[in-house]
Parts: structure tokens; C-alpha cells; sequence
């Protein structure tokens, strides 16, 4: 494995960051795969050297500048790659019975880990020379809806960090990529979101007859960081054929 090549999956120990940590491996990227659950990591590093790839696990809690600061200590080389995957909602409610600690949790998670990596990640991928930072966001980052406020008011922050940070970064050699999808089904988003609830959870994609799933977000994020350094694909919003619009949803 060469030096250089060294890409940073956030939230990588579930869903869209374990598919990515194991898509970027397969593309030849030496994988440093964070999160908080230690034993999913190693799990998902075994698999990926199983397969013939080259992954670590660092266990990091994107809410911790502490940890944070520990994740930028241990690359194993020259950073290419940023993908700020960590992230996640909670609860449905309306605004006006708002459950104001989901609300931050969901800040501090989605747009305040996102400001954290990307700020001790930075200079490491400047110093590369050719560095990316893709910022996993979401639909919900353009269009809001009912029972989605605090979720949205993430996204939208995360997207105006995101374009804020590729206006700031220009004329230097490190692109921001931002992906948007809609609905993606995982094994734990929904989950999370209903605190466990599996009835809640499957309800959000009954008679969707092929949502999105983690590997097709995946396959975006390979694609996006694979294309030539002068390319900078600014934006990319990638939803399921059953989902024409945020509010237009075709079940069968």
C-alpha cells in the first residue's frame, strides 16, 4: 500500500460508513475506520483484510475534542481522504413538542463533529498535497418537513459548512464534496432515530420496493474521490427511482 492513500471513514463502525470502509478499501485506499464501538470495528478491519485491503480501527467519538484530537495522531501516512460520515436523527416530533436534547444531539453529532474532524484532519490533508473532504449530508440539508426540523436544521448547517469551507479553501489543494441522499435504509438510522422501535423503523420504508442502501451510497462517495484532483464535484443528491421529491414517495 502507498503512502498517500490513507482515507478516514467517521461513523464507519454501521451502515454508509462501514460500506464505505469497505469500498475504499477495495479501491486501494488504506482505511482508518472511526467510531465509537470498538468490537464493530475490528469486526468490519477483519473483513476488509480478509478481502485483500489494508484497514485500522481508532475508536473516536466525534463529540470529543479529546478523541478527536487522538483520531488525528494515529494516521498511518499522508491523508487523501476526509469522509465525515458520523451523524444520525432523532425522533419525529413537531416543532412545538420538541424534544430540545434530541435537537442538540443531533447538532453536536451531524454538523459539530463534522467542524471537529475537518478542523484537526485539515492540515494533514493540505500537507498531502491533493486532498478531499466529502461531507455525507442529506435531502433533508435542501427541502425540510413536518416532523424533521431538528434533522433538517443539522443538514442545512452541515450543507452551509460544507460550501462555506470550499469557498474558504480555494486556491489550495484540498476539494470539498458534499452527497446528499434521500432515503437510504440501513440497519440502524431508522432504529436510532425511534430509539429502537422496530416497528417504527420499518414503517418508514414499507412498500418502497428498493430504497436506497449503504453500498449505493458508498459506490458515490468511491466514485466522487476517485475522479481526477481537478474535478470537484460540489454536490451530488442521490435518491431511490421511488423517491421523485423529499414528499413524493411511490409505495406499492
Amino acid at each position: 500500500m502507498s503512502d498517500g492513500n490513507v482515507a478516514v471513514v467517521t461513523g464507519a463502525s454501521s451502515g454508509i460508513g462501514a460500506a464505505t470502509a469497505r469500498r475504499l478499501a477495495a479501491e486501494g485506499f488504506q482505511v482508518v475506520a472511526a467510531a465509537r464501538r470498538r468490537d464493530r470495528l475490528s469486526e468490519l478491519v477483519a473483513g476488509i483484510t480478509a478481502a485483500g485491503g489494508s484497514a485500522t480501527a481508532v475508536t473516536c467519538d466525534v463529540t470529543s475534542d479529546r478523541a478527536v484530537a487522538e483520531l488525528a495522531d494515529q494516521l498511518p501516512g499522508p491523508l487523501a481522504l476526509l469522509v465525515n460520515n458520523a451523524g444520525g436523527a432523532r425522533g419525529l416530533d413537531p416543532v412545538e413538542s420538541a424534544q430540545v436534547d434530541d435537537w442538540q444531539w443531533m447538532y453536536e453529532v451531524n454538523v459539530l463533529g463534522t467542524l471537529r474532524v475537518t478542523k484537526a484532519l485539515l492540515p494533514a490533508l493540505e500537507a498531502s498535497g491533493a486532498g478531499t473532504v466529502v461531507v455525507m449530508s442529506s435531502t433533508a440539508g435542501q427541502v425540510v418537513y413536518e416532523g424533521g426540523g431538528g434533522y433538517s436544521a443539522a443538514k442545512h448547517a452541515q450543507t452551509a459548512l460544507a460550501g462555506t469551507l470550499r469557498l474558504e479553501l480555494s486556491g489550495r489543494p484540498v476539494r470539498v464534496i458534499e452527497i446528499d441522499p434521500g432515503l437510504v435504509k440501513t440497519d440502524e438510522f431508522s432504529l436510532v432515530r425511534f430509539r429502537g422501535d422496530a416497528a417504527l423503523a420499518e414503517a418508514v420504508y414499507a412498500g418502497v420496493a428498493e430504497p436506497l442502501v449503504a453500498e449505493d451510497i458508498a459506490d458515490c462517495v468511491a466514485w466522487c474521490a476517485t475522479r481526477p484532483h481537478h474535478v470537484n464535484v460540489d454536490q451530488l443528491v442521490v435518491r431511490p427511482l421511488a423517491q421523485a421529491a423529499q414528499h413524493k414517495l411511490h409505495r406499492e
